[in-house]
């Protein structure tokens, strides 16, 4: 069999890329040590692994902002997922930045949400003492949940980026904006923004909730009035942007980021999302339906932890723990159905 070293023929490839961007073989090494692949280089290797994963398969089934549409074309995790991939790697190329990096982090970072979208990332935080956060929880995924409680043993890049991604409420680099550890987390970060504002605006429109009109007209003057020029225009103008920070020889740290102008654009439309569409919905009677349920699951687990299933009973953790991992990796689908089998 002939040797193969196509991964460190990659490897060395990568030094064309910006000075700035991440080198696989210069990773900061997995949580265990692990003979190298010899095609692929460390971040194409985790990139497979969580595109393999049972968590990254549940993602077709789980909210991201309507609870259980009816309509073929609602955005899901996985399709979100797909988009926030599609785009950064977009960003990155442009920017010649470690492509297989972005994509790894922008695959996983959504692996540990919860059945019905954040309604049930809010309810998991008002259960658990410990408190509840979708991208802690999807660092659990990959560290120690999947294989059978063995983990994915990621890279130290990809498992920052996935940790590191989520903004909450605050505004785009604003105050209070986690930085993440590898300029590629920065661009996936930005591209989870960049997709969920404009398929958001297309669910609610298509739901009803709003139409095209409604949307802010400083916003839309900027960003464009459909949802392909708003993309674009973002994804220009973070690459525009960003290639001047990181062809500035004086900064140690370049960063991702937006003109002042669109950047003001953004945040506005961001927070028009969160007046019309989010903060709504958590009033609807799909939600209401979704917290019943979420509470009704924690509550039986917890008074009978012998029913779960021996992946999660058997892990040397609390109750409260342990019923929180399973009731999060739940699909929307199936965390209805388990509720309706309990109340029989």
């Amino acid at each position: 069999m002939v040797n193969l070293n196509i991964r460190q023929r990659i490897e060395e490839s990568e030094n064309g890329l910006s000075p700035h961007a991440s080198k696989s073989r210069l990773s900061r090494g997995r949580l265990k040590w692990e003979e190298p692949c010899s095609i692929r280089t460390d971040f194409q290797r985790d990139r497979d692994r969580i595109i393999y994963s049972n968590a990254f398969r549940r993602l077709k089934h789980k909210t991201q902002v309507f609870i259980a549409p009816l309509g073929d074309h609602y955005i899901t995790r996985l399709t979100h997922t797909l988009e926030v991939s599609q785009i950064a790697r977009t960003i990155s190329r442009a920017l010649n930045l470690n492509e297989d990096l972005t994509e790894a982090i922008a695959l996983g970072h959504d692996l540990g949400h919860t059945p019905f979208g954040h309604i049930g990332e809010q309810v998991l935080n008002e259960l658990f003492p410990e408190g509840f956060k979708h991208n802690e929880q999807s660092l659990r995924v990959v560290d120690l949940l999947e294989k059978d409680g063995h983990g994915l043993n990621l890279t130290w890049e990809i498992r920052d980026g996935i940790l590191n991604h989520s903004k909450s409420g605050i505004d785009i680099l604003g105050d209070g904006w986690i930085g993440v550890g590898t300029i590629e987390g920065q661009v996936v970060k930005m591209a989870d923004i960049i997709a969920y504002v404009n398929h958001d605006i297309a669910d609610a429109i298509r739901a009803g909730v709003m139409s095209e009109k409604d949307l802010p007209a400083s916003a839309v003057k900027v960003l464009g009035s459909t949802s392909s020029q708003r993309i674009n225009t973002l994804v220009c103008d973070i690459v525009s942007y960003s290639l001047r920070s990181l062809s500035n020889t004086k900064l140690k740290e370049p960063t991702i980021g937006m003109h002042a102008e669109v950047l003001k654009a953004t945040n506005n439309l961001r927070e028009f999302l969160f007046d019309k569409v989010y903060n709504p919905n958590l009033a609807s009677k799909d939600t209401s339906k979704a917290r019943r349920t979420i509470r009704l699951l924690y509550s039986y687990f917890l008074k009978h932890t012998e029913k779960l299933p021996e992946e999660y009973a058997s892990r040397d953790d609390t109750a409260e723990r342990k019923v929180t991992d399973y009731i999060a990796g739940m699909t929307d689908h199936y965390a209805l159905h388990m509720a309706k089998e309990i109340s029989r």
